[in-house]
């Protein structure tokens, strides 16, 4: 689905992304993991279109996306979600989910005045979709609640949610666990793996916990300095001492890599 080669993102004299070079499998789950400052995120901000690359190539299906902006990667069915969830806070959460797909007849005010029918079938499919939607992720119960007062782990599967509204290809999720209570965390993993599963998603995954990468991410890769320093599945990752070794520093043992 994604092929990342030679990749370089700098600020400066700072290699945040030092050449990294890596795949993303069509229909995988694939976790990207490594100490603060890895150049995880800036890595995932290139890809999406979020930052031009200094230099190298990123392709999508074969396609060379390299520097597309984020909105027509969006029309492509690439997605990047971010750490802090940027909801529309004083609109619904259905009507969040709404408003995601492009190109509606609404949009523009001459319809406004002439397509009023063709307006309200839409909406009232949009709203069927929605409401779908919000079943799958188990969140009907705040579909008509400000998005501004979920919690921080419903803001996540809401930010899930826009990416089934358009039937994204591949979604990129930035520490999807972030400021997550356990609990949500959980449900919110068994949604990633459901979308999967059921619905042919690929995603790339950023996360600290690596309970939550190893229930569902495989493979797992490893990123340090702005370099991938390693790739498998994630219990022969956590095994791994150069990896343990990037992570917390020389002589450490292995469990102490758990939870990190």
């Amino acid at each position: 689905m994604i092929q990342v080669k030679n990749l370089h993102r700098h600020f400066g004299g700072f290699r945040a992304v030092d050449g990294a070079s890596l795949t993303i499998a069509k229909g995988s789950i694939t976790g990207l993991i490594g100490p603060n400052g890895a150049g995880k995120s800036t890595l995932f901000n290139v890809i999406a279109g979020v930052l031009p690359p200094t230099s190298g190539t990123v392709t999508m299906a074969g396609e060379d996306i390299t520097g597309l902006p984020p909105h027509k990667l969006f029309h492509k069915g690439l997605l990047r979600t971010f750490q802090l969830a940027h909801e529309f806070s004083s609109m619904t959460v259905r009507e969040n989910l709404m408003m995601v797909p492009g190109g509606q007849t609404g949009e523009t005010l001459v319809n406004t005045w002439f397509r009023r029918g063709r307006i309200a079938a839409e909406e009232r499919a949009l709203r069927e979709k929605a409401d779908e939607v919000l079943e799958f992720l188990t969140i009907s119960h705040v579909a008509d609640e400000k998005a501004g007062n979920l919690s921080g782990g419903q803001k996540k599967l809401l930010e899930l949610g826009r990416c089934m509204m358009v039937d994204a290809k591949i979604v990129f999720l930035d520490e999807v666990g972030a400021g997550v209570n356990r609990t949500l965390l959980m449900t919110i993993a068994d949604s990633i793996i459901r979308l999967n599963r059921e619905r042919g998603y690929t995603f790339c995954v950023i996360e600290h916990d690596m309970d939550f990468i190893g229930k569902i991410c495989d493979p797992v890769i490893v990123m340090a300095e702005g370099k991938v320093l390693a790739e498998g599945p994630a219990d022969h990752i956590m095994q791994n001492e150069t990896v343990i070794e990037a992570y917390l520093g020389r002589g450490l043992k292995n469990k102490d890599m758990v939870g990190v």
